[in-house]
C-alpha cells in the first residue's frame, strides 16, 4: 500500500504570525490522514515605503533649503539591508511559531510580486490550497484588488482568506475574514 503524498499549502502572509495564529492555521488540517507541508512566503518589507514614510517626517522647508542634503542622510543600502533582516527575522519567528503548534513549514521571503510569488510556489510544490493571511484591508476588499482577490483570479486553488491576529469566531462576526474557498 503506497503513502499518500503530502498535502502542501502555501502561505502567504504580510505579516509574522503569532502562536494563536499559527495554531489556527494547523487546526484547519488535523483531521487529514497524510502529512501537511506549509510554504510560507513573506514579502520583503518594502524599502521604498520605509524611506518616503522617512521623508514625510522632514519639513517642506527642510526639503526647499536643501533636497540634496535631506536625500544624502538617507543610507539606500542601509535601509535595504534593515528590511532584509527585518523580513528574515518575521520569517523565523513565523515558521517557528507553526513548527510550535506541530507543523511542517518550510519559507522564504520574496522580492517577486506577492501574488506572482504565490502562483509560482503553488505551481512548484503542486500545492493544494493557499491561506493568505492579513490585517484587514477594507478598500482594497471592496475593490477586489486585496492579495485574496488577485489570487483567486489566477490560481487554480481554493484561497482562504484569514485575518492575522483574530480568531474564527472574531472574524465570522463581522462578515470579515474567511471569505471562502
Amino acid at each position: 500500500m503506497s503513502e499518500a503524498p503530502d498535502y502542501d499549502v502555501v502561505l502567504l502572509i504580510e505579516q509574522p504570525l503569532s502562536a494563536a495564529d499559527a495554531a489556527q492555521v494547523r487546526s484547519l488540517h488535523e483531521a487529514l490522514e497524510q502529512p501537511v507541508t506549509y510554504h510560507v512566503l513573506l514579502p520583503l518589507e518594502d524599502a521604498a515605503a520605509r524611506i518616503e514614510a522617512a521623508m514625510g517626517s522632514i519639513t517642506a522647508g527642510d526639503l526647499l533649503a536643501s533636497p540634496a542634503i535631506a536625500m544624502n542622510e538617507v543610507d539606500l543600502d542601509a535601509v535595504r539591508e534593515d528590511c532584509r533582516e527585518r523580513s528574515d527575522e518575521h520569517l523565523a519567528a513565523t515558521l517557528a511559531a507553526l513548527r510550535e503548534a506541530g507543523a511542517t513549514a518550510v519559507g522564504q521571503v520574496v522580492t517577486d510580486p506577492p501574488i506572482d510569488a504565490l502562483a509560482a510556489k503553488v505551481a512548484e510544490v503542486d500545492g493544494r490550497e493557499a491561506i493568505i493571511l492579513t490585517r484587514p484591508h477594507v478598500v482594497a476588499e471592496f475593490f477586489h484588488l486585496d492579495w485574496t482577490s488577485q489570487a483567486r483570479r489566477r490560481i487554480g486553488v481554493p484561497v482562504l482568506h484569514l485575518l492575522e491576529h483574530e480568531n474564527f469566531d472574531e472574524q465570522a462576526g463581522g462578515g470579515e475574514g474567511i471569505t471562502g474557498v
